[in-house]
């Protein structure tokens, strides 16, 4: 049963809601009473992996170095926001490239994995130019008011189903509208069924999102930065169709249903284990 009357106020995980029964059972199994994207896209990509990560807490062997770079260019993205919402002065390209090194110093060189054409200088070269062409672009103003960079948001979605929690990269509002944008990159630009087929998280944001501004329109928003020879900055938006919200939030209590049954398995794939971080832990799984 959805639960969308009884949304509860925005919370930090320190500062959990307590009126959610199913936050003791997530807090039983995970030690965190409460379920995230990460965790429910991790669970549907690989059940095992989810166990691994989330119930087992493993560290991982090695992470690829895709998710580090896209980790760097989302950091120098906020930051260029997080000053308009701060009223400083805008960061230049020196500070923003800073900010994208900033996300690989917590990482083990030896355990970063790179692609077989890349290297670390080719990814630091390729950062400079698509940051260069946001910096450049539209999107790099905001049409309306800043209200949160890596806002934390939290509330009840269904009942007997935790609380989802999550960090929405970037909250606008204009005069009529409440934006819920996702900040991507990508390999090239993104078609339509792309962007329907990533919208569910920020469906779920916008939800819960919906009592920051009463009465307004809510849209997402993908801005996504192409990691090609000459980057392009795209934006996506959508209005946000309650049929759509509907079934994303029937889906998530499947995998949480899932998730407390303790329904782990392997799910191979070419894609998602070459750069999985766990293969030594599969390989000895035995059930």
């Amino acid at each position: 049963m959805i639960a969308g009357a009884e949304l509860l106020p925005v919370l930090t995980p320190e500062k959990p809601a307590s009126t959610n029964p199913a936050n003791e059972i997530a807090k039983r199994l995970t030690g965190r009473d409460y379920i995230s994207w990460s965790a429910i896209s991790t669970f549907r990509t690989c059940p095992l992996k989810y166990k691994f990560r989330y119930i087992d807490g493993l560290p991982e062997e090695s992470v690829s170095s895709a998710l580090v770079f896209g980790t760097g260019i989302h950091t120098a993205v906020e930051q260029h926001f997080q000053a308009q919402l701060s009223g400083d002065p805008k960061p230049d390209l020196d500070a923003l490239l800073f900010a994208y090194r900033s996300a690989w110093l917590p990482h083990d060189p030896d355990a970063i994995q790179f692609g077989s054409t890349e290297t670390r200088a080719s990814l630091d070269a390729l950062a400079a130019r698509m940051l260069t062409a946001f910096l450049s672009s539209p999107a790099a103003s905001v049409r309306g008011q800043v209200l949160g960079v890596e806002e934390e948001i939290r509330g009840m979605l269904i009942e007997g189903v935790p609380d989802l929690y999550g960090r929405v990269d970037l909250l606008t509002e204009d005069a009529d509208t409440l934006v819920v944008t996702d900040i991507k990159t990508g390999r090239g630009k993104w078609s339509a069924e792309q962007v329907e087929d990533s919208g569910e998280q920020l469906l779920l944001y916008s939800h819960l999102a919906s009592e920051i501004s009463p009465g307004k329109k809510i849209a997402t928003r993908f801005l996504v930065l192409t990691k090609t020879k000459e980057p392009v900055v795209e934006e996506h938006v959508r209005e946000v169709e309650p049929g759509n919200v509907k079934r994303t939030l029937a889906g998530v209590e499947r995998v949480w249903r899932a998730i407390e049954s303790s329904v782990f398995y392997p799910a191979p794939s070419t894609m998602s284990c070459a750069s999985c971080g766990y293969r030594s832990a599969c390989r000895a799984w035995a059930g």
